[in-house]
């Protein structure tokens, strides 16, 4: 199936920390073009420790941004299907080591708080391993929240943690 190339712009944040980590970042970036949109962009992998929690496993991260004509709520829902796919259990709660973990982070201009999906990501200013990825194939892009483009947040965001290209 191949959905219309017009729509918003949704750019998505991918890690995984466990296994073959860029197998599974291709296969979540392939599952989401053939059910989202048109991948538009797609930064560099990179490798950056966990956040929010200690593990011993390093995390790799990119970017991706779409163009589609789906909701937010429709493009949620399908990342959560492509997560559940590829053998994450989010009911496991809070952070944890994942195979895969996909989060919406911008829609367009979209600025919303519904109790499934909250945009701009709350969290997406206080992540550096965000950030450098997006400022990598969006730095102009301006995050609808804070009136800042992708680069000037990466400019003012305070996470020490190390991130370097893979």
């Amino acid at each position: 199936m191949s959905l219309p190339a017009e729509g918003n712009l949704a750019c998505f944040s991918l890690g995984s920390n466990l296994g073959d980590r860029v197998k599974y970042l291709d296969s979540a970036r392939m599952l989401m073009a053939e059910r989202m949109g048109k991948v538009e962009s797609v930064s560099r992998i990179y490798e950056s420790p966990s956040w929010g929690y200690s593990s011993g496993h390093p995390y790799y991260n990119c970017c991706v941004v779409i163009r589609t004509g789906l909701s937010p709520l429709a493009l949620m829902d399908l990342a959560l299907e492509v997560e559940r796919e590829m053998g994450r259990n989010r009911e496991e709660g809070g952070y944890a080591d994942r195979i895969i973990d996909i989060d919406l982070l911008l829609y367009g201009d979209t600025v919303m708080d519904h109790p499934r999906l909250r945009l701009p990501h709350p969290k997406m200013g206080e992540r550096r391993f965000v950030l450098l990825p997006l400022a990598e194939i969006a730095p102009d892009l301006v995050h609808p929240g804070s009136g800042l483009s992708i680069a000037g947040m990466l400019e003012r965001c305070r996470d020490p943690s190390e991130v370097s290209p893979v």
